[in-house]
């Protein structure tokens, strides 16, 4: 549940896929191993939770990954590797949402020397216990209305009807790391999740910059790269971060494209009032040569104009007015 469960009597069968991550084959004296949950399927406190189906693709995608200290990828931050993963149903718990609850654990081993002891101590001790996972998926959808998110009015924290709107976590697609942390983002599995959507934090000019300079191994930027490249190879990891970008900058562009064709639509409406000699059909043309912010700035103009010629009356103005003057006749000379 986000935290190390316990230390493990290390058998034959742990000690095989041990050292398949080693060097040298270690003996059991040799490596201290403990079990961790990583992550599971109920709500975090992110609004967030990973499908069953997500569980068990992260089950191996986490296999031989690294344990961190608060995500910090340094090299000397390494502390721990897992050399099993497998997801578990607990059948005494459920999820917020009532289903029954699953789990992903993960067993990690740690070499014992003397600079690990203080860390094995901590491990024992329970003062390292809280655990938080790096990953990538690409797809999150809505909980209220099944549709990815962002194309929907649905906000992930909001209650609507008795539904509480959350995000699920779809096709993971990489694990980078586990940390220990003080504070996990899961109320029982800590998760700092990386989505292929790439939101707020996320630079697409850096990221791709990044996997066009793993291929060429210099620092060109990504333009100079792309126009000296013949040929772009890929790894399968890189290819998914790649895809889900540009699926994230499509449904960007849709997005303002959908604005735009909002706006050019009110564009051509205020015109219509206040340049009624301009054709539609030159409004229209006008409109696709127009950027969004000339758009606006047209719309704010047209909007005072229109305001004078059309002024705006409460809609019984008229039969108000016709009541006052009625009322008056008694008054008329």
């Amino acid at each position: 549940m986000g935290k190390v469960l316990k230390g493990l009597e290390i058998d034959k069968s742990d000690l095989e896929k041990i050292n398949q991550y080693t060097r040298r084959s270690f003996t059991a004296d040799e490596v201290y191993s403990f079990s961790v949950v990583l992550c599971d399927n109920d709500v975090d406190r992110d609004n967030e939770r990973f499908t069953v189906e997500s569980l068990f693709a992260l089950e191996k995608l986490f296999l031989g990954k690294t344990g961190i200290f608060d995500h910090n990828p340094k090299a000397e931050n390494q502390s721990a590797r897992i050399y099993d993963c497998f997801v578990e149903a607990v059948s005494t718990r459920k999820t917020a949402t009532g289903d029954d609850y699953f789990r992903l654990v993960a067993k990690a081993y740690i070499p014992k020397c003397k600079s690990n002891e203080d860390l094995i101590l901590a491990i024992d001790s329970g003062i390292l216990k809280e655990v938080s996972i790096g990953c990538a998926v690409s797809e999150k959808e809505c909980s209220i209305c099944g549709k990815p998110e962002g194309e929907c009015h649905h906000i992930k924290g909001k209650t609507y009807g008795n539904e509480k709107c959350f995000y699920l976590l779809l096709n993971p697609t990489d694990a980078y790391e586990w940390s220990f942390v003080a504070i996990p983002a899961q109320k029982q599995a800590g998760v700092i999740k990386r989505f292929n959507n790439y939101k707020e934090k996320f630079m697409y000019e850096k990221e791709v910059n990044e996997i066009l300079k793993s291929l060429k191994d210099n620092t060109a930027s990504a333009d100079e790269i792309i126009k000296n490249m013949d040929e772009v190879v890929l790894n399968k990891s890189q290819s998914e971060r790649l895809l889900g970008i540009v699926k994230a900058l499509h449904r960007e562009a849709q997005w303002g494209r959908k604005y735009k064709d909002d706006l050019s639509q009110k564009f051509m409406k205020l015109s219509a009032i206040v340049q009624p000699e301009v054709s539609s059909e030159t409004a229209k043309s006008l409109t696709e040569k127009l950027s969004v912010e000339q758009l606006k700035e047209f719309i704010s103009a047209y909007e005072k104009k229109a305001d004078k010629i059309i002024p705006i009356k409460p809609q019984l103005y008229a039969v108000q007015q016709d009541n006052k003057s009625r009322e008056n006749k008694a008054f008329e000379i």
